[in-house]
């Protein structure tokens, strides 16, 4: 599923689910959790679906008593929830009529509660409030087909999506916003959580933990709970409870206590933790420094004694306790307002104290439009203990600025592409001495276009069949109506398109170079060049050719012709576009064809290679830049990395055209959706003066 199918699909479900809501005059508050407790229930039955069918597959069979009974055990193996018959999802579905739905679903939480001690008191159990029909339609909802087939990245990807929503609509305590994908992925690659203890002291939803697990599954670790241990505090009630539902989904356990962060350090974890990652709420106002409990807190002190901004500000709070959660191996990673890199007073001389310590080890400039509600740029900052004992190291940081790179997600919310993201890794890798990851990264891009130019290879094959096959069809059958029918002549001239030749030579040039072409760089180079010059002759011959051919069913009324029909052209007309959107795309499905994606993975390549071309770190202009302590004291102790990589002033030859007439239709849709929104709110305004 790409992503404008699943923003479609998320929107679809959100409108149904809302629409159900507004019709039973309940609350945003009341409904959110109900809700979302039937995503997680959804998405739970999915993954144990899943991970029975690999289960089965490798149970052991005995002569006389067949094959062994699954057990809860089996599933905790998979990382997979274990749900009692009458905790499944069909089973509530498939209800009879006389069933009470709401009293069903109540149980079913408490049967999946029973099974998990960790659950207790957690999943709603309110379902009575709604109505038997209200049920019925939202089990339906959550029922459809793409939604019976989806994995656990898009229900994540949809809870995350309600959660926002729910947020916006005020049924989250102190409309708490959710840490987008894209900066949570980016904090675990950069802070590699490889084993022990991982805490969050702000877990919102447990969006951390749950990436934390996708990244230790991709390094081949099977069972992640047995290699790490997850700590979280959350302050809200409904966010402690979500979160602990997002980890029972995603079959990982972790220890989440509610409480004030500020005021209550509820795991006592100060000096133990191996990898601290959050988004803490910024700019919060009104922490009352003047308690014992804040003013003897050992996770605020620094150079010996406890440091408190005088400020009304908890920004360098949060960036105090992560300093002192971590061992002397640690490393944080966390979301931070911009203002916090360069704020002034007391906080420059706790940030000062930091950099002296020598574990400031990274910090990353965030665009605009990541977070769903609200549009304001963030920092990420990053913390390596481990560097206060080398002399060396101590005395570096890697500034990043990449407010730049980013790609259009809606017309209000940016993210990183996986490319995008993989790329950004990569300078940090360099920075730390590491050239693995970026040659990896480099030899996977090439080897995905040398791969995707042999797909292109045998699609433009396939198209000049196709297309000869149709044009003789045609051809033939317009020079036999012209004999018949003087004004067929302008139908047979239609045909005579002169740039057939230009494209054929240029097709059979791309196909000669892809028979000899090699995953790397020079030979892909060539590849990519004629596949961005064959995109646009290519689609101009077809779109005239079957121009020429509506033109003459609609002048000539060749629908009710026999020949016409005889010949039978829907066919081959439907394998010719479908071939032509195979290389070119549909923007509209955010599908940019073989063409476009053969040069895009070189690209990639290319952006890599092209600034650190001896696959070393060096500083480049606009980009990054990696900074001594002196240099930092002379600009104030200033943690912006705007402030020292400079403005790349070299002409932009990779600008990407297509890439950004796409978002500029994003940006389209979404000002003809509050357009539409704006007209709606109008006419009920109207509506209610009675006017």
């Amino acid at each position: 599923m790409n992503a404008t199918q699943l923003r479609k699909l998320e929107s679809e479900l959100w409108k149904a689910a809302d629409q159900l809501r507004a019709n039973s005059k309940l609350t945003a508050s009341e409904y959110s959790m109900p809700v979302l407790g039937l995503i997680f229930l959804r998405h739970a039955y999915n993954r144990f679906l899943k991970v029975k069918v690999e289960i089965e597959k490798s149970l052991p069979s005995h002569p006389q008593r067949g094959i062994r009974p699954l057990t809860k055990q089996d599933f905790e193996k998979k990382n997979a929830m274990f749900l009692p018959e009458k905790a499944q999802f069909q089973y509530l579905v498939n209800l009879e009529e006389s069933k009470d739905i709401g009293e069903e679903l109540d149980n079913a939480m408490r049967l999946i509660e029973e099974e998990y001690e960790s659950l207790n008191g957690v999943l709603p159990k309110n379902f009575s409030i709604f109505s038997k029909d209200l049920l019925k339609e939202l089990l339906r909802i959550f029922n459809k087909e793409v939604l019976q087939q989806a994995d656990g990245d898009i229900f994540g990807k949809i809870y995350e999506y309600f959660l926002n929503k729910f947020a916006m609509t005020g049924a989250q305590e102190g409309g708490e916003f959710f840490t987008p994908m894209s900066l949570v992925q980016t904090i675990v690659n950069v802070i590699e959580p490889e084993s022990g203890i991982i805490l969050d002291p702000a877990t919102g939803s447990a969006g951390m933990f749950v990436q934390t697990g996708y990244f230790l599954e991709n390094q081949g670790l099977k069972e992640v709970s047995k290699k790490v241990t997850f700590y979280g505090q959350e302050k809200a009630d409904v966010n402690t409870k979500i979160a602990k539902m997002n980890m029972a989904v995603h079959g990982l356990e972790a220890f989440i206590a509610q409480g004030n962060t500020f005021y209550e350090d509820k795991h006592e974890l100060v000096g133990k933790c191996d990898r601290i990652m959050a988004n803490p709420p910024f700019n919060v106002d009104g922490v009352d420094k003047a308690k014992e409990v804040v003013k003897k807190d050992p996770r605020l002190v620094l150079d010996g004694k406890v440091q408190l901004p005088k400020n009304d500000n908890a920004n360098y709070l949060w960036i105090l306790y992560f300093y002192n959660y971590l061992k002397p191996t640690g490393r944080a990673g966390f979301v931070m307002a911009s203002s916090a890199s360069d704020a002034g007073h007391s906080e420059k001389e706790i940030r000062e104290k930091l950099v002296k310590t020598g574990a400031v080890d990274v910090m990353f400039a965030i665009g605009n439009n990541f977070f769903y509600t609200r549009s304001l740029p963030c920092t990420l900052w990053f913390f390596d203990r481990s560097k206060e004992s080398d002399k060396k190291k101590s005395d570096l940081v890697l500034m990043l600025d990449a407010r730049k790179i980013y790609r259009k997600v809606t017309s209000k919310v940016n993210d990183f592409s996986p490319e995008q993201l993989q790329n950004l890794i990569c300078i940090v890798n360099l920075y730390r001495g590491n050239k693995d990851k970026f040659e990896k990264t480099v030899k996977d891009y090439y080897q995905k276009s040398h791969d995707l130019a042999q797909e292109t290879s045998d699609a433009i094959q396939n198209l000049q069949k196709q297309f000869q096959i149709t044009m003789k069809k045609v051809e033939g059958f317009a020079v036999n109506f012209a004999k018949e029918n003087k004004e067929g002549k302008a139908f047979v001239d239609s045909l005579k398109i002169t740039e057939i030749t230009e494209v054929v030579e240029q097709q059979n040039k791309l196909v000669s170079e892809i028979k000899k072409v090699k995953p790397e760089s020079k030979s892909l180079e060539a590849i990519a060049h004629l596949c961005k010059g064959l995109r646009k002759p290519q689609d101009k011959l077809l779109k005239q050719f079957l121009d020429a051919i509506n033109t003459a069913v609609k002048d000539f009324q060749l629908n009710k012709n026999r020949d016409w029909k005889d010949i039978n052209l829907k066919a081959d007309i439907d394998q010719l576009k479908n071939t032509l959107e195979a290389l070119s795309g549909n923007p509209e499905e955010e599908n940019f064809g073989l063409l476009h994606d053969t040069e895009y993975f070189w690209k990639q390549a290319h952006w890599l290679t092209s600034r650190f071309p001896k696959g070393v770190y060096t500083d480049v202009e606009g980009l990054c830049k990696v900074v001594t302590q002196k240099e930092i004291e002379a600009k104030d102790w200033s943690l912006s990395p705007g402030r020292y990589v400079g403005v790349d002033t070299s002409t932009d030859e990779e600008f990407d055209y297509e890439e950004r007439l796409h978002e500029i239709h994003i940006e389209l849709e979404g000002l003809n959706e509050e357009a539409v929104a704006l007209a709606k709110s109008i006419s009920n305004n109207f509506n209610e003066l009675a006017i």
